[in-house]
């Protein structure tokens, strides 16, 4: 087993090609047994998902929460404002802030199907070790950057991942084990070249983490006339530094934020409740009908009630209509 040699999988010393290129094979034979069927497939390990695509899909907006993502197999675009990454199985993906993103899989086939798997992080865990292993102060003194990024995926990443997915074949282990194996993940993650890019939404009075709070309170009262002022204020940050370091973070500005936020919740009211678009985009904050209609035709390429059709022709499996 690739487990029975700890001190070479280990090791902060790079790893040849060969055993990164065995190990993401392992680790994509333990998604395609795991994760059968197409899509998300919730796991007996807390905050693991793993997904599975045979085809290409449409882009898919949602709000992103903290995440480490990796993909076994295939390929995925990723875009926040007009920003894209793309990603494959050779790579990681980290988002460090709740997010409005699109994604979509680019990558996949019924002989070679997509496979992913994504880790959740909890930010306390995040503040806890990053204090630990004094980032502060890096942290310090950087510059806020996106909440979103792209490494790497060493043999020293892969080993932990590898170790955390095994343990849904014995889950008596879960318990005991998988809290240990996340916070290796996470320790890797926090001691690699973008650590910090992490740490910084994390740690307390720096600029991400303020930036935190804001996306916190626009997410609970994104329906509400917000000012920017006001936000401002409930963070410790001038509106000119909320504006620059939000803009850093997440490459909109707080306004934008909202208008993503209520036109992605009024979808999901939607198709959730069944209720018409006239009242989801009230529910959300809009008052004006024609004004919901343009910017939610715009944001989703599509008018609500299309929208909202297509998604659930595609929820029940049957071809869209567009």
């Amino acid at each position: 087993m690739l487990t029975s040699t700890p001190n070479v999988l280990r090791s902060d010393r790079p790893s040849g090609p060969l055993q990164a290129t065995v190990m993401r094979a392992e680790l994509a034979a333990m998604i395609d047994r795991k994760a059968p069927t197409d899509g998300s497939h919730a796991t007996a390990i807390p905050r693991l998902a793993l997904a599975r695509a045979t085809q290409m899909q449409k882009p898919v907006r949602a709000m992103h929460e903290p995440a480490f993502c990796v993909l076994a197999q295939g390929s995925k675009r990723v875009l926040l404002g007009d920003e894209v990454y793309v990603y494959d199985s050779s790579q990681y993906l980290v988002v460090s802030q709740n997010l409005p993103v699109s994604g979509q899989v680019i990558d996949a086939s019924p002989e070679a199907p997509y496979l992913g798997l994504r880790l959740s992080f909890d930010p306390k865990d995040i503040a806890a070790l990053g204090l630990e292993l004094k980032l502060g102060e890096q942290v310090q003194r950087r510059a806020s950057e996106r909440g979103i990024f792209t490494g790497e995926l060493s043999t020293t990443l892969l080993d932990p991942l590898l170790r955390l997915v095994k343990l849904l074949d014995t889950p008596e282990d879960v318990s005991a084990l998988a809290p240990l194996i996340t916070r290796e993940i996470l320790y890797r993650l926090l001691r690699s070249p973008d650590g910090w890019r992490l740490a910084q939404m994390a740690l307390v009075d720096s600029h991400s983490q303020r930036i935190a709070q804001a996306i916190s309170l626009l997410s609970q009262r994104y329906q509400e006339p917000l000012r920017v002022e006001d936000i401002a204020d409930s963070v410790h940050m001038s509106v000119s530094s909320l504006h620059q370091h939000f803009k850093a973070v997440t490459a909109m500005s707080p306004l934008q934020f909202q208008k993503q936020l209520r036109l992605q919740e009024s979808r999901r009211i939607m198709i959730s409740e069944h209720v018409d678009a006239a009242t989801a985009g009230h529910r959300v904050g809009y008052e004006s009908q024609s004004q919901f209609n343009r910017e939610y035709s715009r944001f989703f390429g599509l008018p609500p009630a299309r929208d909202v059709k297509r998604l659930r022709e595609l929820q029940l499996g049957a071809r869209p209509n567009n």
